[in-house]
């Protein structure tokens, strides 16, 4: 599955757990139309989380619901850890390698840590969705 096809099935997920919603006569509207005023302009009811125009929020909260965003910084330092080893020795100061990293150029930390979120996303291991990042294997299976 490619990215824009993970982003079309998570919009028919979002139409499919929702109901239609008329904000002027404040009542669903399950068939599209307003029976009361007959609009067809609707917004979107999702239960327990209220109701707005659009999908990228029920988006957002399915995705916070039910799987669990990147911890970019975890994923980071879990790569820095594989490549160079999970100590340092510094003179006599014995420390992570991350922290050693972090401490010492905070400036390089975080360009490294954006290249490798570049480098993630170019390789499609993981898809930017709702409010965060998301391994793509877990949004495909989650999606199945």
């Amino acid at each position: 599955m490619n990215v824009e096809e993970i982003k079309n099935k998570l919009t028919e997920l979002a139409f499919e757990r929702t109901t239609p919603f008329c904000y002027m006569c404040y009542q669903l509207c399950p068939n599209g139309r307003c029976e009361d005023c007959g609009s067809d302009d609707l917004m979107r009811h999702l239960d327990g989380v209220g109701v707005e125009y659009g999908t990228e929020w029920i988006v957002e909260s399915i995705l916070e619901e039910e799987l669990e965003a990147i911890d970019l910084d975890d994923s980071f330092e879990q790569m820095i850890e594989d490549c160079y080893g999970t100590e340092v020795q510094i003179g006599f100061i014995k420390s992570d390698v991350s922290t050693a990293i972090k401490n010492l150029d905070p400036i390089a930390w975080d360009v490294a840590k954006g290249e490798y979120l570049d480098s993630l996303i170019e390789d499609v291991s993981i898809v930017e969705a709702g409010n965060g990042y998301y391994w793509k294997h877990e949004l495909e299976a989650f999606l199945s």
